[in-house]
């Protein structure tokens, strides 16, 4: 991609995920994930109402009239985003892929963290670690974070999700927030990474997809071509066994991975490339609200 392109594409993102942060996003987000709890502010005298648990002994003692101790919400947290670069999110049947989406998603996020004040750290996966961006705050930062997405040629085309959730539990010692944006289409086995990820960190999972890798139409003999190994195979679309045997797989799939998030309690998100995602997230959000 030319540079001009990167450059127009990278703005047109900011533009619309800014503008969605800003008026959509940010007060959900702040609400859906707080931080990691409450530090002490100030003393004031007790007033008519306050908790009698919060009262500071000590200054009281000294003063000889009550004091209350003051705590606020400690805000500042570290959010990492987690991305799957590998082969197969190059697809897309509706005009948008699930690697422009993805970049979308992982903007809206950066812009509603650094508007709360949380710094954005970056892991690019692919069947291996392709890139690290460690966290940061500011405005330059999350833009770095945009264009890497847009123009990010992955090394790797296959897909393993363990090896991200492995290399953010070695590099991220303090816990954090951590979105995994991917189609989890992986051959290899991350229950194991997940689970313990899910036990350090927040996990919460978006999965992109897009409704033809659902629902493949009945057109006859195509030829398929796997976007990861390169591999093509000749397939009867118009075959009802074929059909039959697709259908259970793409259920049996959803259904293990209903079973994880459920199991070690990963709050979750499904995204279509062809359906706005405002609406999905908002849910997200709404229902981490309801939570706390």
């Amino acid at each position: 991609m030319e540079a001009t392109d990167i450059f127009k594409k990278v703005k047109k993102i900011e533009i619309k995920t800014r503008g969605l942060s800003n008026h959509i996003f940010s007060g959900q987000y702040h609400s859906a994930f707080k931080g990691r709890g409450m530090t002490f502010s100030e003393v004031r005298e007790y007033q008519y109402g306050d908790d009698v648990r919060s009262i500071d002994w000590n200054v009281t003692a000294r003063f000889n009239h009550p004091f209350v101790k003051i705590f606020e919400e400690e805000r500042e947290m570290t959010v990492m985003l987690l991305i799957d670069v590998s082969g197969s999110n190059d697809f897309g049947s509706q005009g948008q892929s699930k690697r422009d989406l993805s970049a979308e998603l992982a903007a809206v996020l950066a812009f509603s963290a650094i508007q709360n004040n949380d710094k954005v750290g970056v892991i690019f996966f692919s069947s291996k670690i392709e890139k690290f961006i460690p966290p940061k705050k500011g405005t330059s930062h999350i833009l770095r974070i945009i264009r890497e997405i847009v123009d990010f040629e992955p090394e790797e085309r296959g897909t393993d999700i363990g090896e991200g959730l492995r290399f953010l539990t070695r590099a991220i010692k303090r816990r954090t927030t951590a979105f995994l944006i991917s189609d989890f289409m992986s051959d290899y086995d991350f229950t194991k990474e997940m689970s313990i990820a899910a036990r350090k960190h927040d996990l919460v999972a978006l999965r992109i997809t897009d409704r033809r890798e659902m629902e493949i139409p009945k057109i006859g003999l195509v030829k398929f071509r796997d976007s990861e190994t390169g591999r093509d195979r000749w397939v009867d679309t118009s075959s009802r066994s074929w059909h039959d045997a697709y259908a259970a797989m793409i259920r049996k799939k959803a259904a293990g991975l209903d079973r994880q998030f459920t199991t070690h309690g990963i709050d979750n998100a499904l995204i279509y490339t062809s359906e706005d995602y405002v609406r999905p997230m908002m849910q997200l959000f709404k229902m981490r609200e309801s939570k706390r």
